[in-house]
């Protein structure tokens, strides 16, 4: 799922070699913003031709597709043998992931740009129930049941819902474009608390126990505990807003603005650890995998830097702005670009990863 797990860290296991070959690519009928999910040497990833792809990671070999009404910008989640992604049709759909073939479908009031997240709510006297949450520019988060599509709870916020919620410790927290975080439970939908975010948040959170982290289009990167209620810490660079979503490991935080930089903060302070800059605006939002952090720009480049202090190990121009998050599995990369392509990236033919 779009950034690996449900409270939305952004680290994926394994490593990556150091200077990564082009394996292969698939050309779609629109430009790919959506983010993709590897699983069982699957890759899934949406595209602007209203389609939802299932392609062999080891070559690109088409397996299936799955047309929807609009644009596929939804970064798809597979669970339980299933696929579920949201379209600009305002549905959010739910395919067997063997097959593409629709399971059910699930009308919100307006587009699904972000990708849904998963929880399961115990019952008494039943087995576990799994749960979908998505969010729409209907101003509201649904949460639906996984195997039906039925509706569970619906919450309302007081703008778009852009991002991915964020799922962790029996709470949802997302924020939008009424400029609120919203920490709302999982067991009813009902509002735990409501706090102040300063701008429109157009990405994801990401939650560590109780402090959530996220950037607003006020040009400002937050620490918030959403069990207190308060900013925990606030880093601010130039004047740029944060439409990414930050990754979250060890003490650091990563996270790519519109200053056409990825910035390396202290997650107990926000203090600058280092920083390093690109030639284009980072709406990518950044993986770490082992010691290595990526990401993709609107120069139209992909980067691999260091963990440690931020040095470029390497870059790969693809001559596109990239807007899609990476999806890292078994040593690969894979990444969509506005030019309609879905790039695959992995050890150089013959060799493996050793570091």
């Amino acid at each position: 799922m779009f950034r690996g797990d449900p409270a939305l860290r952004g680290v994926a296991g394994g490593t990556l070699p150091d200077q990564p070959a082009l394996l292969w690519r698939f050309k779609t009928g629109g430009p790919v913003a959506s983010s993709p999910a590897i699983v069982g040497g699957r890759v899934f990833i949406g595209s602007g031709d209203g389609h939802l792809y299932a392609l062999a990671l080891a070559d690109g070999k088409k397996l299936w597709e799955f047309k929807t009404g609009g644009p596929v910008d939804s970064s798809p989640l597979v669970l339980g043998g299933g696929v579920f992604v949201g379209s600009h049709d305002g549905a959010l759909y739910a395919l067997e992931a063997d097959t593409g073939r629709l399971l059910w479908k699930y009308e919100t009031g307006d587009k699904i740009p972000g990708g849904p997240s998963w929880f399961t709510l115990a019952r008494s006297n039943a087995p576990a129930q799994t749960n979908i949450l998505v969010g729409s520019y209907d101003f509201k988060l649904h949460c639906v049941e996984a195997a039906t599509g039925r509706s569970n709870w619906v919450y309302e916020t007081a703008n778009y819902i852009n991002g991915t919620p964020a799922v962790a410790d029996g709470r949802a927290v997302v924020g939008g474009c009424d400029a609120v975080l919203h920490v709302v439970s999982l067991a009813d939908g009902r509002a735990l608390r409501q706090i102040e975010a300063g701008a429109y948040v157009a990405g994801s959170v990401a939650l560590d126990g109780p402090r959530a982290f996220f950037g607003n289009f006020q040009n400002r990167f937050l620490c918030v505990d959403v069990e207190a209620g308060n900013v925990v810490w606030t880093f601010r660079d130039r004047e740029f807003p944060f439409y990414a979503s930050p990754a979250l490991v060890g003490e650091r935080v990563l996270i790519g603005g519109r200053d056409k930089q990825l910035h390396c903060l202290n997650r107990a302070d926000g203090q600058r650890l280092w920083v390093f800059a690109a030639r284009g605006k980072l709406d990518s939002s950044p993986v770490v995998c082992g010691e290595r952090v990526l990401v993709g720009s609107d120069d139209g480049r992909l980067y691999l830097v260091s963990l440690r202090d931020g040095r470029q190990v390497w870059s790969y121009e693809i001559g596109a702005a990239i807007d899609s998050s990476p999806g890292v599995a078994g040593g690969r990369f894979v990444v969509g670009a506005q030019d309609g392509v879905v790039y695959a990236f992995g050890p150089p033919p013959g060799r493996t990863v050793t570091r």
